[in-house]
């Protein structure tokens, strides 16, 4: 087979089923429903920050920093050594989740302690955990 033909053939192929429902047939939008709506969605600007935020949740490392940090405050030297992590990585993922507000931390001489930063993190956290433990 020509790379022409299995071009050619995977065009000429049906379009996959879309398993999303959709409306059945066009029909006239609800201006004023959707006028309604339009005043709640999220603006662009909060929706960007939320996606950052997000993001930065997208690292396994951050989120065993968190699980841990959901626990209990600890220093940077216990956090690596209960992560199996370098201290020079753990720094780095906490200055992240610092920079988001996620974490905060205090000096007691030269320990520094990490900590969630309010209990908005700490039920963010718990309930996205919850939600990944819940049977299908």
């Amino acid at each position: 087979m020509s790379p022409n033909s299995a071009v050619n053939g995977a065009i000429s192929q049906p379009p996959a089923q879309n398993d999303t429902p959709t409306c059945d047939r066009p029909h006239l939008v609800d201006r004023l429903r959707a006028g309604d709506i339009q005043t709640q969605v999220l603006n662009t600007a909060k929706a960007q920050r939320m996606a950052e935020f997000f993001s930065l949740l997208g690292d396994a490392n951050r989120l065993r920093l968190l699980s841990v940090l959901a626990k209990q405050e600890l220093c940077v030297c216990d956090l690596a050594a209960a992560l199996s992590m370098s201290e020079s990585a753990v720094s780095h993922q906490l200055r992240a989740l610092r920079a988001m507000r996620l974490v905060s931390y205090r000096k007691v001489g030269r320990q520094v302690f990490y900590s969630l930063l309010d209990r908005h993190v700490l039920e963010l956290y718990q309930a996205v955990a919850e939600h990944l433990d819940e049977a299908d």
